[in-house]
């Protein structure tokens, strides 16, 4: 099973260390997190996806709950909130297979973002189910170079939001 939490922290020295060690600590292990400054540059805001059984999932929340640091936690449900990811990719591509692999990124609304001369870096934003299909299609293709963000998001609407 797998959980995405937003936290709400202090953007203070350390505060990363401490949600990151409170991980280590209790052997659990973070599939991905995001972290950055929110509109109030007091505050930033970390994507953590952790996966488990119900009552690791339950307990990561609590021991989250209890750092000094986080100031607010929030469930991201697919139902009610907006999940993205960004990859960056650098496919070996020569002659034909440059437009092929250019092509196969529009379709999934990518951008080519650097062109050599024997290879191109392509931009998608999405989904993880909509990168993931992106990737395997171009498996075919010899992949030099992958980066993904992990999952960033925010629930729906405005009515659980948090002022401080």
């Amino acid at each position: 099973m797998k959980k995405v939490l937003s936290l709400l922290v202090d953007n203070t020295a350390g505060v990363l260390s401490r949600v990151s060690g409170l991980f280590s600590r209790r052997g659990y292990n973070i599939t991905s997190l995001t972290v950055g400054e929110t509109a109030d540059p007091r505050y930033s805001r970390m994507t953590v996806v952790a996966e488990g059984d119900e009552q690791t999932l339950e307990q990561i929340t609590k021991q989250l709950g209890k750092l000094i640091d986080v100031l607010d936690i929030r469930t991201l449900h697919p139902d009610d909130s907006v999940n993205r990811e960004l990859v960056l990719v650098k496919v070996r591509a020569v002659g034909d297979q440059r437009q092929d692999v250019i092509t196969l990124a529009n379709v999934f609304r990518g951008r080519t973002v650097d062109v050599g001369h024997d290879s191109l870096i392509i931009e998608l934003t999405g989904q993880q189910s909509k990168l993931d299909a992106f990737l395997r299609l171009i498996q075919n293709y010899e992949i030099l170079e992958l980066a993904r963000t992990g999952i960033t998001g925010l629930t729906r609407g405005s009515e659980d939001v948090r002022y401080l």
